[in-house]
């Protein structure tokens, strides 16, 4: 079975998980977006899977350092769109393991995940 984790390299929520997965002996490769490469159908991929409320990260500083207007008139193109250019929009990580997608780290989580 493949896992995938998504993200950033330097995301502190990406260690963590990265870091869960090797002590629990689990393999995975990791997609760096920035590295890696994002694109359309892979964006539209997990917004299908998660929907693009769910993958827009809120909280971060490339979200709060949108406008206002763009804040405001924020709908699935608009967001996928911003996503593209800045995937630190990205919620993260974003694991795709057994055909379904996760987002975030949380242990507990991630045990449930890979006991299954």
């Amino acid at each position: 079975m493949t896992t995938v984790v998504y993200g950033i390299k330097n995301c502190d929520t990406i260690k963590k998980a990265v870091k869960w997965l090797e002590q629990e002996g689990q393999t995975f490769t990791f997609h760096d977006y920035r590295k890696d490469g994002i694109d359309q159908d892979m964006l539209k991929q997990f917004v299908d899977a998660l929907g693009w409320e769910a993958l827009v990260n809120k909280r971060g500083t490339t979200f709060r350092a949108l406008s206002d207007e763009q804040k405001n008139n924020l709908d699935e193109t608009n967001a996928i769109a911003l996503m593209l250019v800045q995937p630190a929009m990205i919620k993260r990580p974003l694991l795709a393991h057994g055909g379904n997608y996760y987002l975030g780290f949380k242990p507990a989580e991630y045990e449930s995940i890979f006991s299954e």
